[in-house]
């Protein structure tokens, strides 16, 4: 089965962009959810994620206050919005899926099993 993102793009900083995370061929229902970027040099990092239920959200602290992620589990998607957004933020973002919820809040990328090919956020002036 496969992840598939979309929504992303240019955007100059201050502006908001959101993406979305969708699942054929699998109930997302009961996997953990996240979202990491990464950028050019970088390595991956995490984040936000959501547990299976959507009762616990868990953000990065470069990202906090300013994304929101929740997921639709009846549309089996995954969203992440992203406010205020800062140069800094210019990075590939990918969604992540892991069955259940043992991991907790994992920003690990070796707890996720399951990834999509990732969409492109720029944010520049």
């Amino acid at each position: 089965w496969q992840l598939v993102e979309s929504g992303g793009g240019l955007v100059q900083p201050g502006g908001s962009l959101r993406l979305s995370c969708a699942a054929s061929g699998v109930n997302l229902h009961y996997y953990s959810l996240a979202w990491f970027r990464q950028a050019p040099g970088k390595e991956r990092e995490g984040v936000s994620y959501i547990s299976p239920g959507g009762d616990i959200e868990t953000y990065a602290v470069s990202v906090k206050g300013r994304f929101t992620t929740w997921r639709d589990n009846a549309a089996n998607r995954m969203y992440l919005q992203m406010d205020k957004l800062k140069p800094e933020d210019t990075a590939v973002y990918y969604c992540g899926a892991t069955l259940g919820e043992s991991r907790g809040a994992s920003f690990l990328v070796s707890d996720y099993d399951h990834w999509g090919q990732g969409t492109q956020v720029t944010v520049s002036s």
